[in-house]
C-alpha cells in the first residue's frame, strides 16, 4: 500500500510541452514528476526525483487516452441465389 503525501490535480501541475511532463512542487525544494506517457498508460503516482514523497495525480484518463482508429466493420454482400 502506497501512502502518498497529497493528492494534486493534474490541473495544478505546470506542463513542460517539449520534454511532455507535468511537474508539481515538492516541499524539499524539488519538483514532482509525471510523464504525459505515464499518464496514457494509467499512471497516477508523481515522484521527486530528490527525496522519497509521492503525490496522487488526480485526472480523467480519457482526457489522456490517444487517438485509436477503429476500422470499420467490413460490409457483407448478399448473395441472391
Amino acid at each position: 500500500m502506497t501512502v502518498y503525501h497529497d493528492e494534486i490535480e493534474i490541473e495544478d501541475f505546470e506542463y513542460d510541452e517539449e520534454t511532455e511532463t507535468y511537474h508539481y512542487p515538492c516541499p524539499c525544494g524539488d519538483r514532482f514528476e509525471i510523464t504525459k506517457e505515464e499518464l496514457e498508460s494509467g499512471e497516477e503516482e508523481a515522484t521527486c526525483p530528490s527525496c522519497s514523497l509521492i503525490v496522487k495525480v488526480i485526472y480523467d484518463l480519457e482526457d489522456f487516452m490517444q487517438g485509436e482508429e477503429i476500422a470499420a466493420p467490413a460490409k457483407k454482400q448478399l448473395e441472391i441465389a
